[in-house]
């Protein structure tokens, strides 16, 4: 699947290629691509579609950061603790 960020006047971002959104507030959101996560943050954010079906989610607010990582994999505490 292609991903693909749009960022218009930073006052919207639509994503194609989400999976899901873990996470959504006025300040932050998280949304996880095929690739990783994307977090966006901002103002007053508002998710205005979310259609994942077609893998599609559409935010509004003031944009003033959008940051790329990597999946983190969940380690249990037993392989954090015998590293």
């Amino acid at each position: 699947m292609n991903e693909k960020v749009t960022i218009l006047d930073r006052k919207e971002i639509e994503i194609i290629g989400a999976t899901r959104v873990t996470a959504s507030t006025v300040k932050e959101a998280v949304v996880e691509i095929e690739g990783g996560m994307l977090t966006i943050s901002g103002n007053n954010l508002e998710v205005i579609k979310l259609d994942l079906d077609n893998h599609e989610v559409k935010f509004s607010g003031q944009i003033n950061d959008v940051k790329f990582s990597e999946r983190r994999e969940k380690v249990g505490l037993l392989k954090r603790i015998f590293k």
